[in-house]
């Protein structure tokens, strides 16, 4: 690593959890440790930086990802708060686009819960280097040893501890730092200790578990291995090193524990952070395409512009575009060239971001995040690259919505300003979708979930001071073929003066493999009686005709089509005539078919006392959920079950009734499964 170059004391990082892990708490004992706040922050106060939003304050759940910068042992370090709650996953989606490096924070008694595991996969696909801090080290049930195995048996990377707890639960004192052999202890207060020598009754325990840490690492790294079989042993520079190239390939992730709450295990995460997850420099350069051929850029401030724009958030004070700087600078009333829309705008005003305060900037240069004022129509997922060397960067994936609500205003004045606020929202959060139904005229609202859009109406009611009437949640259904159709024959054939349209196709329509999902279009026409483009005229006719099923009008998936034969006329086909046949000729074959409807499925996680849980397995059989698992954990039963999302709406209101308040669950889409019979879409 150039420890010279600038950008080497420089880390993007995100904080990773499943809802109630204590994320927003280590970040708020990040700003305090670093100095960039000078009281902690608490998350049932109110008063933390990042959960700034009323809602979130209201809620106790972060919302919105929340960029902050801070600074540690003369590093910089760019850090994005992510939301935790499932309904929420586009933001972190948007968030890991951009990052090089993420804690990943588990709760010491629970360990890997279902977010953790969607959060962590989002990661993966990403290729972002992660440590985990494991925190809530001072609760009644917590368990480093089985938070570890649960990261190792449902995340499956090599997990390497390098913390070894000083008491348990109420006692939680401190942490045995494994690679310096030395004790890190904090006051009552959380005030941090001088480091001090390994207690005599953990010693023999220390010396065991740096043993197997050794032990794990050569078996993972060559140089490490290469060492520890000439000396028998590996010295802390060596294993530091090969801890940190292990973590940059994803082959293992390093394992600290502590109490956020508590102020306990904060500077030590912080060191390795620094020590572990990579600069802007360590990962590879960014890759984009112009003209069809790709580029690389790599993280220099000479290079030409390339940025990537991850967030929008229209204030009061005007439009705050949040950008990744991958190549280049960027200056204050620079013109810049948005490759996606392909426009120019123009920088306004550049900010170092600390939540919702901010700093003014000069300019920004690679390896930086920052918000700029000024750009009138970049949206999220937008590239901004210099006009004299064009380049498009992949934009994050946005997930599609799953449920829906009809919105509208409770005065007829105002649906000018409702649908002003609704097109603002879909700016800012692209996993909000809003249409008109072309049949009722109603406003659909869509999003990932019930809590998704009761965020979205209340941001209307209150920012824009709208009185909302919305109907009740619909889930967004599919259709597949159940039993296809053989030698369909279609002909479409038009004359009305002039030039006539004639194409006649023969299809074949089947189930695509049993997967319930996908298209798939294939010809087996011989001898040229079809020509290949309208062939491929044929395809893009038959994927139009996707968009509405027979069933009720939902979009059809999990289908194959074939082209078996068909025929020309010398003068009036065209490609035009057999998209035209394709569309009509399979929406006709799908009447023909035997289709199933297909209804939105999630997995839940109950938990809930031992005393409840029989109610609370009749209710979820009640819902049509088909329970596929149940342990016991801390006291408490975790039930995990699959369920249809329209038989969801309203769960968190049942499950505190029936537990006194005391049941809690989380859910996360998982795809979609037939519907029973009599279930209709709604």
């Amino acid at each position: 690593m150039r420890t010279t170059d600038p950008l080497a004391v420089v880390r993007n990082l995100g904080i990773l959890a499943h809802v109630d892990a204590g994320k927003t708490t280590v970040t708020e004992r990040i700003l305090y440790a670093t100095g960039t706040t000078h009281k902690r922050g608490e998350v049932h106060d109110g008063t933390t930086v990042t959960d700034f939003d009323p809602q979130e304050r209201d809620r106790g759940i972060t919302i919105f990802s929340a960029a902050v910068t801070c600074s540690w042992n003369g590093h910089r370090i760019n850090l994005i708060d992510t939301p935790g709650h499932i309904d929420f996953a586009d933001e972190v989606e948007r968030s890991l686009r951009v990052l090089d490096g993420a804690v990943a924070v588990f709760d010491a008694v629970a360990g890997v819960e279902p977010q953790s595991e969607s959060v962590w996969r989002q990661a993966d696909r990403h290729g972002v280097p992660r440590i985990a801090f494991v925190n809530k080290m001072d609760r009644a049930g917590a368990d480093l040893d089985a938070a570890v195995a649960s990261i190792r048996q449902r995340l499956h990377p090599v997990p390497l501890a390098v913390h070894l707890p000083i008491g348990a639960e109420d006692a939680f004192a401190g942490v045995v730092d494994l690679l310096g052999m030395h004790a890190l202890t904090w006051d009552d207060e959380g005030e941090a200790r001088d480091p001090a020598p390994v207690p005599d009754v953990l010693r023999e325990e220390a010396l065991r578990r740096r043993r197997l840490l050794e032990e794990a690492v050569a078996e993972l790294h060559p140089a490490a291995l290469e060492e520890f079989c000439d000396t028998g042993a590996l010295r802390t520079g060596t294993l530091t090193a090969a801890l940190r190239d292990l973590t940059a390939r994803g082959e293992a992730v390093v394992v600290l524990c502590g109490s956020a709450y508590r102020n306990r295990g904060i500077e030590p995460l912080l060191d390795a952070v620094l020590a572990y997850l990579p600069s802007p420099l360590d990962v590879p350069p960014v890759r984009g395409t112009h003209d069809g051929a790709e580029q690389e850029r790599p993280a220099d401030p000479a290079a030409p512009l390339a940025a990537l724009a991850f967030k929008v958030n229209a204030t009061a004070t005007g439009r705050l575009t949040y950008l990744r700087v991958y190549s280049g600078t960027i200056e204050q009333g620079d013109t810049v060239w948005d490759a996606t829309a392909g426009r120019a705008e123009r920088v306004g005003r550049i900010l170092r971001v600390r939540a919702d305060r901010h700093a003014r900037l000069d300019r920004a240069v690679a390896g930086d995040i920052v918000a700029v004022v000024g750009l009138k129509a970049a949206r999220a997922g937008a590239t901004l690259c210099a006009p004299d060397a064009p380049l498009v960067l992949e934009p994050p994936g946005t997930a599609e919505p799953v449920v829906s609500v009809a919105v509208e205003a409770l005065r007829s004045t105002d649906a000018g300003r409702l649908a002003s606020g609704l097109a603002r929202l879909a700016e800012e959060d692209p996993s909000l979708v809003v249409r008109t139904d072309a049949e009722t005229g109603q406003t659909v609202l869509s999003g990932m979930g019930e809590l998704h859009l009761e965020v979205a109406v209340e941001r209307i009611r209150r920012d824009h001071g709208l009185g909302v009437a919305v109907g009740r949640p619909r889930v967004s259904h599919r259709e597949t073929v159940g039993r296809g159709v053989s030698g369909f024959v279609y002909r479409h054939v038009k004359q009305d003066g002039g030039a006539g349209q004639f194409a006649h196709v023969v299809l074949d329509v089947e189930p695509l493999d049993g997967t319930g999902s996908g298209f798939a279009f294939r010809s087996t026409v011989v001898g040229g009686r079809v020509p290949q483009e309208y062939v491929r005229a044929v395809e893009a006719g038959c994927r139009d005709a996707l968009a509405e099923g027979p069933l009720g009008g939902h979009p059809v998936t999990g289908l194959r089509v074939t082209l078996t034969d068909g025929s020309t006329h010398v003068k009036d086909s065209s490609d035009t005539a057999f998209r035209t046949a394709g569309r009509l000729g399979l929406r006709d074959a799908l009447r023909a078919c035997a289709m199933v409807l297909l209804e939105p499925v999630a997995e839940v996680t109950v938990t809930v006392p031992q005393d409840a849980v029989g109610s609370v397995l009749g209710d979820l059989a009640a819902r049509r959920g088909r329970v596929t698992g149940s342990v016991t954990r801390a006291g408490a039963a975790v039930v995990t079950a699959t369920v249809p999302l329209a038989e969801l709406f309203g769960y968190a209101t049942r499950l505190r009734s029936r537990t006194q308040g005391r049941g809690t669950f989380t859910s996360r889409p998982t795809g979609y499964a037939p519907a029973p019979a009599g279930v209709t879409a709604r």
